[in-house]
């Protein structure tokens, strides 16, 4: 299993499964690796279900050669299936709880909070692995996603020191930077990765947005939740 508190690469890459598939699909996948980004989500809403699996499982070989983490969109039992690092779930999905007993401690859980703290601190009182917010700007994947705002981020950031957040929604190269001066660890992009003329050249372009980000405490996860190390 490839823990959060190991991937330091700000880059969050969603698949784009409206247009890419198959060899498309895995060869932007790898320059994005190659290009130093190290959590992948599989994100499909298809009822193709083979093709689902197949791709699932070659993006979680491809993960596992570089180091890096897949997690998968809502589907825990697809997760199982692949040996993905763990699944994101929404406010519809499958509980956490059942999703923590069906993938164990060890698994990478995140929830997607929107912009709201409750929200946020019903997932963290439940053992989330991360908090997802947003819509920060337009966004191509979800146009009619709510809106959030930089302070919550900061907000969770202060409310949560140890527990990592990832900042959704129209966030590219341009302007990640201020989602991690706010306070995300995590920026999740789906269209500007999958669309850029060279994605190993995007995904290594935000190794310099590190240098304008104060450190945050190393978070490990044990069975009993996060910990400050």
């Amino acid at each position: 299993m490839t823990s959060l508190n190991r991937i330091t690469h700000p880059l969050y890459a969603i698949t784009d499964s409206a247009q890419y598939h198959d060899q498309k699909l895995y060869r932007i996948v790898d320059a994005l690796l190659d290009g130093g980004c190290q959590l992948l989500q599989y994100r499909d809403k298809s009822t193709d279900h083979a093709r689902r699996q197949r791709e699932a499982r070659h993006l979680a070989q491809l993960c596992q050669q570089y180091g890096a983490a897949l997690i998968i969109n809502d589907d825990v039992q697809l997760a199982r299936q692949c040996g993905a690092q763990g699944v994101h779930l929404g406010q519809s999905d499958t509980r956490l709880p059942e999703a923590r007993r069906q993938l164990g401690n060890d698994a990478i859980i995140g929830v997607t909070c929107h912009a709201s703290l409750t929200l946020a601190q019903r997932a963290a009182n439940n053992g989330a692995s991360y908090l997802a917010f947003g819509r920060f700007f337009s966004s191509h994947t979800k146009p009619g996603a709510m809106p959030a705002t930089l302070d919550i981020l900061s907000a969770a950031r202060e409310r949560w020191p140890t527990l990592p957040t990832v900042a959704i929604g129209g966030i590219g190269l341009h302007n990640a930077g201020q989602m991690l001066q706010a306070g995300a660890d995590y920026t999740a992009i789906c269209h500007d990765a999958f669309h850029s003329a060279n994605p190993r050249e995007f995904a290594s372009s935000f190794h310099s947005l590190l240098a304008t980000v104060p450190p945050r405490v190393s978070v490990s996860f044990t069975s009993s939740g996060a910990t400050e190390s």
